[in-house]
């Protein structure tokens, strides 16, 4: 039996469907109470256990019979006002995870990172999967939080388990676009004005969910592996988003010293509404920065080929036209 934790998320909703599709016996876990919509066609076929990640005993029940666990829950969030839960989560979570695991005889974890464990450092244009983590200023809280949680798994590895780790790029899907990185489609849509000279590191939500069910399968383990479709300027990717969506593009370039104070502004305006907010003092430092991360290991383990950013694009516009066109 499989379990996938955070299965109702961007992520989850997709391995779950890849899971339905395979026939695979498996529960999906969610938070009590938490919104299941982007799996309401296939609600009628899925088993449900309520665990939050952050609740120990909850997750010894939720793993009754489980022999391998897809870990997928996690906050993703740059708002510094969520550091605290994004740790919880991220790093307690991954910790419970592990422990639960350990105690109901689990075989084989695999654990969804992100690119931002592997640690960023300036002048480095390449990152692959030996990069070492370095305390540096363009690292993120929600990075930072990601390493940590590597390092739970490590030390599951040390204990029995058999784990693998995937580190995917910013995951591009049809969401629910006030969250996460589906923010971009909606940031285009309301046709704003300003963009950076940064580079978007990208993957097709598709292509993880296919890597995962693949290294869960496989024999593959002690190994991490980047999940990475390429690299575009983000004044590229919101002109193909535009023309999708026959919306004006961003026009204005920002300046690094007017980043910072709009960077400052959109804090005080996400603390008074309570949204996400779409600029923070950490994103901020990335904003004249390029990394690529290499997609070179799991290429060569998997023989797989990503989804290009078009086909993917027009995927994705289509379904927030369809969804979103008569509303604001």
């Amino acid at each position: 039996m499989i379990a996938v934790t955070g299965a109702n998320g961007l992520l989850g909703s997709f391995i779950v469907r890849r899971l339905l599709e395979e026939k695979k016996p498996f529960v999906a876990l969610k938070r009590p109470g938490s919104d299941i919509s982007l799996l309401e066609d296939v609600a009628s076929g899925i088993q449900w256990r309520d665990a939050d990640v952050t609740d120990s005993i909850a997750l010894e029940d939720a793993f009754a019979d489980v022999t391998r666990v897809i870990h997928t829950a996690a906050i993703v969030s740059f708002n510094p006002r969520k550091s605290k839960a994004i740790m919880d989560c991220n790093v307690q979570g991954t910790r419970n995870v592990v422990n639960a695991g350990l105690i109901a005889g689990v075989k084989r974890l695999v654990h969804i990172s992100s690119v931002g464990a592997l640690g960023r450092q300036k002048k480095q244009w390449l990152v692959d999967e030996t990069n070492q983590w370095t305390e540096s200023s363009l690292n993120s809280t929600y990075g930072h939080s990601k390493y940590l949680a590597e390092l739970e798994v490590f030390r599951g590895q040390q204990e029995g388990l058999e784990t693998v780790i995937l580190n995917p790029s910013v995951i591009l899907a049809p969401a629910n676009w006030s969250k996460s990185s589906a923010q971009l489609f909606h940031y285009v849509w309301k046709e704003n004005f300003f963009y950076t000279d940064a580079f978007l590191n990208y993957v097709d939500v598709r292509d993880v969910a296919n890597a995962t069910y693949r290294l869960l399968e496989s024999d593959i383990s002690e190994q991490r592996f980047i999940i990475n479709a390429g690299s575009v300027s983000f004044i590229e990717f919101f002109s193909q988003v535009a023309a999708r969506f026959n919306k004006q593009p961003p026009s204005i370039r920002l300046q690094p010293l007017l980043l910072r104070v709009l960077a400052q502004a959109e804090s005080i305006r996400t603390f008074v509404t309570g949204e996400e907010p779409l600029l923070t003092k950490e994103t901020a430092r990335l904003a004249n920065t390029e990394f690529l991360y290499s997609n070179d290991k799991i290429k060569k383990a998997l023989s797989i080929d990503f989804q290009p950013i078009e086909e993917t694009l027009d995927w994705c516009c289509q379904y927030y036209m369809s969804k979103y066109m008569h509303k604001n």
